[in-house]
Order: C-alpha cells, then sequence, then structure tokens
C-alpha cells in the first residue's frame, strides 16, 4: 500500500480503485474496437442474453448503473459497429430491445476473457479470483452499492427515515 493510501478516505479509494480499473480496461479492450463503457453493455447484455432475456435499454441502464441516455448513446454506436441490433419491443412500441449481433457476441466473449485476466492480475494479492478474501472483497463491495447513498442536507444530515425528526 502506498503511504498516501494509508491515510486515504474509503470514498478517496473506491474513486481511485474504480478509475484505475476503468483505465485499466479502456486499454485491455482498445485493440477490440471497445471502449470500458461499451464493455459494460455487451458484457452486460451477452450475460443477459444467455439466460434468455433481451432487456431494454431502460432495463440494460438499470442493470449495469449507467444513465439510460448513455446506454442509448452507446447501443447506436454499438449498432453502427455491427455488434448490436436495437428492435422495438412488440409489447411496448415505446420500448426498444437488445440483443448482441453474431459479430456482437464473438467480440463480446473476446472482451470477457480479455478482462478475466484483468481480474486474476488485479486479485492476486488477494489471494486470486477464488480466494475467500476475494469472496469477502465482493461481499464488502455488493453491500456498499446496495446502501443508500443520499446527499446531506444544508444541516449536514442525510435523507434517511432514522434522520428524519419525529413530530
Amino acid at each position: 500500500m502506498s503511504m498516501g493510501s494509508m491515510s486515504a478516505t474509503p470514498g478517496y479509494l473506491v474513486w481511485r480503485l474504480s478509475t484505475k480499473w476503468r483505465v485499466a480496461v479502456d486499454r485491455a479492450v482498445a485493440p477490440l474496437g471497445l471502449t470500458h463503457a461499451q464493455y459494460a453493455v455487451v458484457a452486460s447484455l451477452y450475460g443477459m442474453q444467455r439466460e434468455g432475456v433481451r432487456p431494454s435499454q431502460r432495463r440494460l441502464a438499470d442493470h449495469t448503473g449507467l444513465e439510460a441516455l448513455y446506454v442509448s448513446k452507446l447501443a447506436r454506436s454499438l449498432e453502427g459497429a455491427g455488434l448490436l441490433e436495437r428492435t422495438r419491443d412488440p409489447r411496448d412500441p415505446r420500448a426498444v430491445q437488445l440483443a448482441l449481433t453474431e459479430q456482437g457476441r464473438a467480440r463480446t466473449r473476446e472482451a470477457i476473457d480479455v478482462v478475466r485476466g484483468l481480474h486474476e492480475q488485479w486479485l492476486a494479492p488477494l489471494g486470486g479470483l477464488d480466494s475467500a478474501t476475494t469472496r469477502e472483497f465482493a461481499r464488502n463491495l455488493a453491500t456498499l452499492l446496495d446502501a443508500p447513498l443520499d446527499p446531506p442536507t444544508p444541516d449536514g444530515r442525510g435523507h434517511n427515515e432514522h434522520d428524519k425528526e419525529q413530530p
């Protein structure tokens, strides 16, 4: 651990770690013609399709944590590259469904293999991909992702039920 990291706040460390990961994935998938954000879309879509789901742009946005407008922009770009197809949902003409093309599935499998190698390299200090430490790390990250994170009010308190004054 670097000297600066030892006294850093958890928020700063999460930010630095997420930035480091995004840059590493960007570099790793660039030879495949993808960005990190595009990878997040195609890899998520790949997994959903394997489960028999053909998601709408909104559902994929919710799944990835990306803004719906950004997913729409990424989908258009991926469609232009021949990796994804966008069609109207027959049950809801306002919704757009997404699916990988055959070329998109092949490119995504390649990208997943590349990113899996990054995961192995990144998690080696914790004992590797299948270590108990890595599983605990993943559980802790999932716990943090599920925790509400509302901006503080002007008085410095959050918007949680626990913070509300009783009448």
